[in-house]
């Protein structure tokens, strides 16, 4: 008696292994980008109820030891003396003229230290903004009923 062998090959094969392995590298890149930080530099921003989507394309850093700090696109914010940073937001600007400049500033940093900055770009016809944190919803409702107060105590000694 001869028996036949089936040396048939299948055209198909199953995709069940290979969704597993695309699901474990889902999870892995997952888990492991929420542990990249931006920055290394820790700066504590003012609160302002305005937000912009706009991304920067340079970004100057005060700390609270009012050191400054220069990062252009995606890169790590260097250490500046205050006598380079012009020369790098001009060469930064020769680069991208249509970007503007965002500038983090610790909220320890004087007022004056920021305006000196700001003064500094503007003298030399540089977009600079003030970059901020956003106001929580009870800090809004918070400032709106102060001033509403003031308002009415104003207008009581005006009567």
């Amino acid at each position: 008696m001869a028996l036949k062998r089936q040396n048939e090959l299948l055209a198909t094969y199953s995709m069940a292994s290979m969704t597993d392995v695309i699901f474990l590298l889902l999870i892995f890149f997952m888990v492991t980008s929420t542990l990249v930080f931006p920055t290394a530099l820790e700066v504590n921003l003012p609160q302002s109820s305005e937000q912009t989507a706009i991304k920067p394309g340079t970004r100057v850093y005060i700390d609270k030891d009012l050191q400054l700090y220069a990062s252009f696109g995606e890169t790590e914010p260097q250490l500046l003396a205050e006598d380079q940073l012009l020369t790098f937001l001009q060469l930064t600007q020769q680069q991208d003229s249509t970007q503007f400049i965002a500038l983090y500033a610790d909220e320890s940093v004087p007022y004056g230290k920021i305006v000196e900055v700001l003064d500094l770009t503007a003298r030399h016809n540089l977009k600079m903004v003030l970059a901020t944190k956003p106001a929580s919803v009870n800090d809004q409702m918070l400032r709106k009923e102060a001033i509403r107060q003031s308002l009415e105590t104003t207008v009581a000694e005006e009567q």
